[in-house]
């Protein structure tokens, strides 16, 4: 069976269309269309439902696709690193949202390079969980972190850690509100209190205000920002409330920049996955950065 068509079977099958397989791989539609028809004829079996956006694997091209695609992936590997171990760094490509990764990922990983390492080479990447996903489905990462569980047979994820959420604002919000107020009338005394969020929806404090109070914010976002970081910044400076990853704002609310605006007995959790293609994990460091990372997760609290 030519590698090359299994190759392109393969990343059909990540992607989820021709069209867009087509563009991984450099090659126009019809030459993508053409290589899956002789693969078709080759084994006498179709190996895709044609539907009206993309296509649909069938049994025998998901069964297929298991088991060819971590043996195209060793050899895509290979190719990158060479024969030679002594001379030649594995790279290990990571995705994740840019707050997560940065803070926690990167700093685990990182003590499986250098000197006393493992002999990785690290290539990280930023994104929401479709994006990071979807890079994975189709080869350009190894690993991902995602907040959302994968479906289908494709991914394969494993629960990481969870992820508290917390109200918090400047002092100086909490001496114009007052503390009787904020625990006498709860949702109701921040109804006046800009929101600092990463999104027009507003997703974190809209989940905290569901999960705690079971209503919506009252209240528009004043200021939106795409990281947590600099939400968290805002806030510090006292642009208004926000909801924010506790491993996050745990420093300043230690040092008094920030305070919580409230305590619930059950906080709002927000649970990451470590998602690999599956198969993968039968290659070495793909299979030790996930180790790694599970083990790290563990003093996260």
């Amino acid at each position: 069976m030519d590698l090359a068509l299994l190759r392109t079977f393969v990343t059909v099958h990540r992607a989820g269309s021709f069209t867009r397989a087509a563009a991984l791989l450099g090659l126009s539609q019809p030459a993508v269309t053409s290589q899956i028809r002789t693969l078709e004829r080759q084994l006498g079996r179709p190996l895709f439902l044609r539907q009206a956006r993309g296509v649909t694997p069938t049994t025998i091209g998901d069964e297929l696709a298991h088991k060819a695609a971590p043996h195209l992936d060793a050899l895509v590997e290979i190719a990158e690193t060479g024969l030679d171990d002594e001379s030649s760094l594995r790279s290990l490509h990571l995705a994740g949202p840019p707050e997560f990764t940065a803070e926690r990922a990167l700093p685990a990983l990182t003590e499986l390079t250098g000197e006393y390492g493992q002999g990785f080479a690290l290539r990280a990447s930023f994104g929401n969980a479709e994006e990071t996903l979807e890079g994975l489905a189709a080869g350009h990462h190894d690993l991902a972190i995602s907040t959302a569980r994968p479906r289908g047979a494709l991914l394969t994820a494993t629960a990481l850690c969870d992820e508290e959420h917390v109200l918090v604002a400047s002092p100086r919000w909490v001496d114009r509100i007052g503390a009787g107020q904020l625990h006498h009338k709860g949702a109701h005394a921040l109804e006046d209190v800009p929101v600092v969020e990463v999104h027009e929806s507003l997703p974190f404090v809209s989940r905290y205000w569901a999960s705690v109070y079971d209503s919506r914010p009252a209240a528009p976002g004043t200021v939106i920002v795409p990281d947590l970081r600099a939400v968290l910044a805002c806030a510090v400076a006292g642009a208004g409330l926000a909801v924010l990853p506790r491993y996050l704002c745990g420093d300043a609310l230690a040092g008094g920049e920030v305070v919580a605006l409230h305590d619930p007995p059950v906080p709002p959790l927000r649970t990451y996955f470590l998602v690999v293609r599956t198969g993968t994990l039968a290659m070495p460091h793909i299979a030790r950065a996930h180790e790694w990372l599970q083990r790290a997760a563990t003093d996260w609290g």
